[in-house]
C-alpha cells in the first residue's frame, strides 16, 4: 500500500533529512515511528533533502507500506 505523508518539523536538532551514522535525522525518525505503527521496517523516500537545523512546513515523503486487513484498525484511505 502506497503512503503519501506531509510532514512539518522542527530540524534544530536533526542532521537533515537523509540517514547518516550516528547523527539523528528527519529521515530515520519518520521510518522508526513508521515501524511502530506498522510492525515492520520500512523505508521512506523523501521528494527533497534538507540540510542539518532546517524546517519544515509540508514536505511529502512517501513509503510502501504492507497492506493490513480492516481486522488490523487500519483504515483505508
Amino acid at each position: 500500500m502506497n503512503l503519501k505523508l506531509v510532514l512539518e518539523y522542527d530540524g534544530t536538532d536533526f542532521y537533515g533529512w537523509q540517514v547518516q551514522p550516528d547523527h539523528p535525522t528527519i529521515q530515520q525518525a519518520v521510518e522508526d515511528a513508521l515501524e511502530k505503527i506498522v510492525g515492520s521496517r520500512v523505508h521512506v523516500q523523501g521528494a527533497g533533502r534538507t540540510d542539518a537545523g532546517v524546517h519544515a512546513l509540508g514536505q511529502v515523503p512517501a513509503s510502501t507500506v504492507p497492506k493490513r486487513s480492516s481486522r488490523d484498525g487500519c483504515r483505508k484511505a
